[in-house]
């Protein structure tokens, strides 16, 4: 049986649409795969439950006060290998205290650093950004809001106050975590505190840097890596950056002198006592003086120049 026209219409009109298609399809971009680290993590330990926020909580001071400024660091479950011992911080000018909140997104920690009772004041608070706020947020937006209250409470109760961005997730979309970092910097450069960036320093191709939940940093890799990037970070903000060498004026090497014209008047040739006797006053030149005053005459004889006086 023969096929209708609006049949062959249909199968012409699919032709020039496919010749129209210029573009090719792009390869399918691949689907996030979840990896697994390859590092060591102590065995985690038993804390106190807060009765606040519900949530294993522990807070470490120095013991006594030093000479030594000391930095109040603020942040979720990445501090436990420095707050139990397995990982210390560098030694040197500066002492810390810290207050871990293990699963705590950014409310959390403004819930216990608003009821955290310092010794002393600290010379600068160091709030590590909450990666948390991941899965406690529902939206990015929500996440910048609550992440901007706990900035908020803590510049009202300290005067230096900087970031620490959080360490990147092999078991979460980049992409996502892009997101959330990136609301984090803009809510922190407009209340125009410091924030110092840590994904760079932590590639996501070496997995030793993270242990087996692919969460959390690594005792033996990934935790050294973080605290001397917290160490850098508070020094900056606590030392004082050396003055600037003084910019002696540019001598040129070679001194360069102007000439100086020096202009006289016309020195007078003095009168010769004998008037009638021959006088020089240039190269082969002479002059001769008339008695009279009245003699106006000025001759020239065979390159000799003549004048009256």
């Amino acid at each position: 049986m023969p096929r209708a026209k609006s049949h062959r219409r249909a199968q012409a009109a699919k032709r020039r649409i496919a010749e129209r298609q210029s573009w090719t399809p792009g390869p399918p971009i691949p689907e996030f795969v979840a990896r697994r680290g390859t590092g060591y993590r102590h065995r985690v330990r038993r804390w106190r439950t807060s009765e606040l926020t519900h949530r294993p909580i522990k807070f470490v001071t120095p013991a006594q006060r030093s000479d030594q400024q000391m930095v109040f660091v603020v942040g979720d479950s990445h501090l436990r290998a420095i707050v139990d011992g397995f990982v210390s911080m560098p030694q040197g000018s500066l002492s810390f205290s810290f207050l871990s909140v293990p699963g705590g997104a950014a409310a959390d920690l403004r819930t216990e650093v608003m009821h955290a009772s310092l010794p002393w004041t600290p010379d600068a608070v160091c709030v590590c950004a909450p990666s948390n706020n991941l899965t406690a947020s529902r939206t990015i937006g929500e996440a910048a809001l609550d992440f901007g209250a706990l900035l908020t409470t803590v510049c009202n109760l300290w005067p230096k106050v900087f970031v620490l961005d959080f360490p990147p997730r092999i078991n979460t979309d980049p992409g996502l975590q892009d997101l959330l970092r990136q609301e984090y910097h803009r809510v922190t450069a407009r209340m125009g505190l410091p924030y110092v960036s840590v994904a760079e320093h932590l590639p996501l191709h070496r997995l030793e840097l993270w242990c087996h939940d692919g969460v959390h940093l690594s005792d033996t890799d990934g935790m050294p890596v973080m605290v001397e990037l917290l160490w850098d970070a508070a020094v900056r903000q606590l030392v004082p950056p050396p003055p600037e060498p003084t910019v002696s004026p540019r001598t040129s090497p070679r001194t360069r002198v102007s000439p100086r014209l020096v202009v006289t008047g016309h020195v007078p040739v003095p009168r010769h006592s004998d008037p009638w006797e021959w006088t020089v006053v240039g190269r082969e030149c002479k002059v001769v003086c008339c008695a009279n005053s009245l003699c106006g005459w000025t001759f020239f004889h065979s390159s000799v120049w003549l004048r009256n006086i």
